[in-house]
């Protein structure tokens, strides 16, 4: 990939902001049907990278992914602590040893949204964060087949991930606190879902410079 960890600094201060500035909207979600602290969890693991960014961005990817897992299982409470932990740990090893061009880095994030999958013991369409990112994966390893350009690419995940957390509205959630509540999670927007897409989409900005 032309892109380098060096530009890990800009991405991770994009998505600090981002999370931030819709803290109060996602923390109502949560509390809609779930603990109500996942932004407070989420953003302790944003501080320590922001910490240790500098660190990072002088990596190469793999071991950069592996550094970011660490430092999230270590910070991170929740589920979604170790559900990204997971998810970046296994992007590290699915690419070592690998030219990581964007065939190569779509076919690992595929591989590492199947250990989320198995970590969670969950799927698309249980209300969670994978129906965000398994739609992501999906328009990741097409735009790759496809040989699309950047720009293109980054258009169609955004999307992808919109339209994946709006999905999550009309899905009786299985997991969590959330599927105590039955039917009554129905016609709620999952938070994990929402921060996801909200720091894919903040990524994609930082990209398309």
């Amino acid at each position: 990939m032309s892109i380098t960890p060096a530009i890990f600094p800009e991405l991770i201060t994009a998505i600090d902001d981002s999370i931030k500035q819709n803290a109060d909207a996602v923390t109502e979600l949560d509390q809609a049907i779930g603990d109500g602290d996942h932004v407070f969890n989420l953003q302790r693991g944003l501080q320590a990278l922001q910490t240790t960014s500098i660190e990072i961005s002088q990596l190469d990817w793999p071991a950069a992914w592996q550094k970011i897992g660490m430092v999230l299982m270590a910070s991170v409470g929740g589920a979604s602590g170790s559900l990204y932990a997971t998810l970046f740990i296994s992007l590290s090893k699915n690419s070592l040893n690998k030219n990581i061009d964007f065939q190569t880095f779509a076919d690992s994030f595929a591989l590492a949204i199947e250990a989320v999958k198995q970590r969670g013991k969950s799927d698309v369409g249980e209300k969670t964060m994978l129906d965000v990112l398994v739609p992501v994966a999906e328009s990741l390893k097409t735009a790759a087949q496809a040989n699309q350009d950047l720009a293109t690419s980054l258009t169609q995940i955004c999307q992808a991930a919109e339209d994946g957390v709006e999905n999550t509205r009309n899905l009786l959630a299985t997991k969590g606190r959330a599927s105590f509540l039955g039917e009554r999670s129905l016609d709620h927007i999952d938070a994990g879902a929402k921060t996801a897409q909200l720091m894919i989409a903040a990524m994609a900005s930082v990209l398309s410079k």
